[in-house]
């Protein structure tokens, strides 16, 4: 397997060399960069496995580099910043973080998240795969979803889904336990493997939403997936 490579961008230069530090020690490949235009020159010209961003950057925020991220990539995003906000944290996941830690942290606690994102990673598949892959495994298939758990692809009514690792993951959990409601402690310890804690409840309904709009689901009248108010998620096939 290659080297994961990771970007890190944040115009503390202290900082972001210090995580370089850190995540170089780890054995991974790292890019440093120091401002926002910076940033979206390397992401769109370079190939990375994860990237961790500040959001208070003085040209390009982190959230439009977010963006610049989640219009092409599915590999995970952990973001940083000074400001403890859950408005900060929901914005973030709305818009596909993977991640969010708050500054001061501590490197070797970055590190483990960024290793349990590429652990994840990892395992949906290595850098970017085609959502059109033909690899005949096991598959998941019913009411028109249809989950390749070889390819690690997802279509619906034959059309390819791109996912993010954890909304692939969320999904896999979901199909692989339907007919059953999944409560939400549950599903947030077996995708996130940390223990549920305020606020992961928001961090999954994030999740769910934009999973629900990219399989052309409605929260209203779920194809899909459907909330149990109170309990958790269910998909039903």
């Amino acid at each position: 397997m290659d080297t994961p490579r990771i970007l890190v961008v944040d115009d503390e230069k202290t900082i972001t060399d210090l995580v370089g530090i850190y995540l170089r020690n780890e054995g991974y490949d790292v890019t440093l960069a120091y401002t926002g235009a910076d940033a979206a020159r390397l992401i769109l010209e370079q190939e990375f496995d994860l990237a961790v961003l500040d959001i208070m950057l003085p040209d390009v925020d982190g959230f439009e580099l977010l963006r610049t991220i989640r219009t092409e990539r599915t590999y995970p995003v952990i973001m940083l910043t000074a400001r403890d906000s859950q408005a900060d944290k929901i914005e973030g996941l709305s818009l596909g973080a993977d991640d969010y830690m708050v500054k001061p942290f501590r490197p070797l606690e970055l590190v483990a998240r960024c290793k349990a994102q590429l652990r994840r990673y990892t395992s949906y598949g290595t850098r970017e795969q085609s959502v059109a892959a033909e690899d005949a495994g096991p598959i998941i298939a019913f009411n028109g979803l249809s989950i390749n758990k070889d390819a690690r692809t997802v279509t619906v009514d034959e059309k390819p889904v791109r996912c993010t690792p954890l909304e692939y993951s969320i999904l896999l959990y979901l199909a692989e336990h339907r007919g059953c409601v999944v409560p939400v402690e549950e599903l947030f310890r077996a995708v996130w493997d940390e223990e549920f804690m305020t606020g992961s409840n928001n961090t999954v309904m994030v999740h769910i939403r934009h999973l629900r709009e990219k399989l052309g689901d409605d929260a209203q009248n779920p194809r899909f997936i459907k909330n149990i108010w109170g309990v958790g998620y269910t998909i039903e096939g």
